[in-house]
C-alpha cells in the first residue's frame, strides 16, 4: 500500500497527536533544493509515547487503537522515506510530546508529491477546534508560516471550523506554497 501524496502521510500522523490528546502541533515542511532534500517534521504536545511503545512505533502491528489491530501510519510513512533514499526518526518522551521525521531524497523518481497542504491543514482544522496548530513550509530561503493561534487572535469568538472560514484558510496556504515556490 502507497498513499499518492505527502500531504495524505501528514493527516494520519496529525491525527495520531490528536488522538494523542495533542493541543499544539506544528507541521514543518523543508524543501532544502540545494542539498537535494525535503524533510517532513510533526511535533506535538500529546501524552507521548514509553520506551517499549517507542520502540515498536513503527511496525504496523502495533495500534493504541480498540477498533482494528493494525496501524499503517507511521510504517507506511517510514517506507515512503526509506524508498527515497531518506531517513525516518521518532522520537517521544512520555507525558511530553512526540516528533515525527521524515526525509526524502527531493528529486527521487519514487518520491510521492507532497500534495495539497492547505486541504489538509483544512481538514484538519475542519474536525478539531480545540488544537492550535503551527505550520511551516520552507523552500530554500524563502518561509511561509501558518499559526492558528495567531488566526484566533484576530477571530476572537469566531470559530475558526467554519466553512467560510476553512475555505479561506485552504485557499491562503495554498497561494502561498505557490507563492513560495517561485
Amino acid at each position: 500500500m502507497k498513499l499518492k501524496e505527502l500531504s495524505l502521510h501528514v493527516l494520519d500522523i496529525v491525527e495520531n497527536s490528536i488522538s494523542a490528546n495533542a493541543n499544539l502541533i506544528k507541521i514543518l515542511i523543508d524543501e532544502d533544493l540545494v542539498h537535494n532534500l525535503l524533510t517532513i517534521q510533526i511535533e506535538d504536545n500529546g501524552i507521548g509515547m514509553d520506551k517499549e511503545l517507542l520502540r515498536m512505533a513503527d511496525n504496523p502491528f502495533t495500534t493504541t487503537r480498540k477498533t482494528r489491530k493494525v496501524g499503517l501510519g507511521l510504517s507506511l510513512f517510514k517506507a515512503a522515506a526509506l524508498r527515497t533514499e531518506g531517513n525516518f526518526n521518532i522520537d517521544s518522551v512520555k507525558g511530553k510530546g512526540t516528533i515525527v521525521k521524515a526525509t526524502f531524497k527531493h528529486d527521487h523518481i519514487d518520491r510521492a508529491p507532497i500534495g495539497n497542504m492547505g486541504s489538509t491543514i483544512a481538514t484538519i482544522l475542519s474536525r478539531e477546534d480545540n488544537i492550535d496548530l503551527l505550520y511551516i513550509h520552507r523552500i530554500c530561503d524563502k518561509v511561509f508560516e501558518f499559526d492558528t493561534r495567531k488566526i484566533k487572535e484576530i477571530l476572537g469568538e469566531a470559530s475558526l471550523n467554519t466553512p467560510e472560514i476553512i475555505l479561506w484558510i485552504q485557499n491562503y496556504i495554498n497561494e502561498n506554497i505557490i507563492e513560495l515556490s517561485k
